[in-house]
């Protein structure tokens, strides 16, 4: 894959795309764009049609920004090139947080003097970042409980047995339990 600049005036939006960019996301995207550069080039299908990159296209055109960079995606079929045009936002949705990583990093950026605004949470959400990360201190609490809970796994042969123990990270055949494990049925 070759990035390389394309003129904002060539390209052409998907006409069926499903994600919305609101006036204030673009705004986000813009100052990111402002702050950090560039760095997340638009996909194209051979032929200058907007795979990804429907918001990043609209900052461009907010920064008044005639070139932006682009990526040849030539190799999908129409119906590859559809599913990934969802694909390429919904996954990104699925992911999660690690809350106390998360308030570390932007405590440290916070402490650097960085406006927050840039990574796009807004006030009220890095709030809820440093209190979920303290709400983690209840996992204090369960290092009070301690119950035991026996498993009882059946493997079908020593190999196997000795990949389940190297995947838990245990040299004995006991494996003990001091923490409170909670079960949800799938």
């Amino acid at each position: 894959m070759q990035v390389k600049q394309t003129e904002i005036a060539d390209l052409i939006p998907y006409a069926n795309n499903s994600r919305t960019h609101s006036d204030s996301q673009v705004a986000q995207i813009a100052a990111s764009i402002k702050e950090f550069g560039f760095n997340n080039p638009i996909l194209l299908d051979g032929d200058k049609g907007i795979i990804a990159g429907h918001g990043r296209l609209l900052a461009a055109r907010k920064l008044n920004l005639d070139k932006v960079p682009t990526i040849e995606l030539e190799h999908l079929t129409d119906a590859q090139r559809k599913a990934y045009i969802i694909a390429d936002n919904k996954l990104a949705l699925n992911a999660g947080w690690d809350m106390n990583l998360l308030a570390l990093e932007v405590d440290d950026l916070q402490g650097e003097g960085l406006d927050l605004s840039l990574m796009g949470f807004d006030t009220n959400e890095l709030n809820a970042v440093f209190d979920n990360a303290n709400d983690s201190d209840d996992i204090e609490e369960l290092d009070s409980i301690n119950e035991t809970c026996n498993f009882i796994i059946q493997c079908k042969n020593i190999s196997e047995k000795e990949v389940l123990k190297s995947r838990l990270g245990v040299e004995t055949e006991k494996i003990t339990f001091d923490k409170f494990v909670q079960c949800f049925p799938s």
